[in-house]
């Protein structure tokens, strides 16, 4: 364990201003584990939302708000021995890294967070967050990336030379590069995901092809209507993403069923699990591990 190991809150705040540099101590004595074990399979919760200003959850437009409400979230799935590890932006590792709730967890950093939520250059997703070199510093399992392409945007070009270098500087390391994917435009001026099969479908064929190597690259993907043919897209190893949550009985059940296909390994969910509408995240998340395990 950290010999900068905090109790509280409060006490992640005082190592900051006091000893910013027992950080990188904590990450270099924290320990960590492979990305595969087992059985092959992984459950990683997410939350990266935050850093690109998407704070809303369902119905609840400042759920995200609270820092300290979302770590005690955070350490109440990872608590759970099914759940792998944590996919979340540099700040939010951090704190859960202090909290001591990395022991022994797969991590994955977060690239691009620069297409801010509802801005103008949305589509311009640059690189704003964690870099393949401080991926591998702290000895994390690898960096996502999402890459939305809109057809009728500029932006998108910036976005998608963005993810195929961080593709090659990951691989380079010898670390997972994780692409997420989507075909996107502007209705009513808000950014909107196309998740019909075939643009799923176009959107795997586009991500899987950033960068000059593919050895290392994952998919995160949504799950859609007809799986079994958006699944014949990719023969790289994939996790089913969960989305903003509508009716979770539902989205459970979506799970369950796509994660008998072939090159799916696993979920990667965030709101859906940390925030359920009866905030019971300890049984959400057990519920999601029963379906991987």
């Amino acid at each position: 364990m950290s010999d900068a190991l905090c109790r509280d809150h409060a006490a992640i705040t005082d190592l900051r201003a006091t000893d910013p540099g027992a950080v990188a101590r904590a990450w270099q004595n924290r320990t960590t584990r492979p990305t595969i074990r087992g059985n092959g399979r992984l459950m990683i919760v997410a939350a990266d939302h935050p850093a690109r200003g998407a704070l809303a959850v369902g119905t609840r437009p400042t759920a995200m708000n609270s820092r300290t409400d979302l770590l005690d979230r955070l350490c109440a799935a990872l608590a759970d021995p099914g759940v792998d590890g944590v996919l979340a932006t540099a700040d939010i590792l951090d704190d859960l890294l202090l909290l001591g709730a990395l022991e022994d967890k797969v991590v994955f950093s977060s690239f691009n967070r620069g297409g801010l939520a509802g801005s103008s250059f949305e589509l311009d997703d640059r690189m704003t967050g964690a870099t393949a070199a401080s991926t591998a510093a702290a000895r994390m399992n690898g960096g996502k990336m999402l890459c939305r392409i809109d057809l009728d945007d500029p932006g998108t070009v910036a976005t998608l030379a963005a993810c195929a270098q961080a593709v090659d500087e990951l691989a380079a390391h010898g670390l997972i590069a994780m692409l997420e994917p989507f075909m996107s435009s502007r209705v009513n001026g808000k950014v909107r995901n196309d998740l019909s099969p075939d643009a799923v479908i176009k959107s795997v064929h586009i991500g899987q092809g950033l960068g000059s190597t593919s050895a290392y690259t994952w998919m995160k993907l949504p799950v859609v209507d007809e799986m079994d043919r958006v699944m014949e897209s990719t023969t790289m190893p994939t996790l089913l993403l969960g989305g903003d949550p509508t009716d979770p009985d539902e989205a459970f059940a979506s799970w369950e069923k796509a994660l008998a296909l072939p090159s799916v390994r696993g979920l990667i969910v965030g709101r859906t699990l940390l925030y359920p509408p009866d905030d019971d995240v300890a049984s959400a998340v057990a519920t999601a591990v029963a379906m991987v395990r």
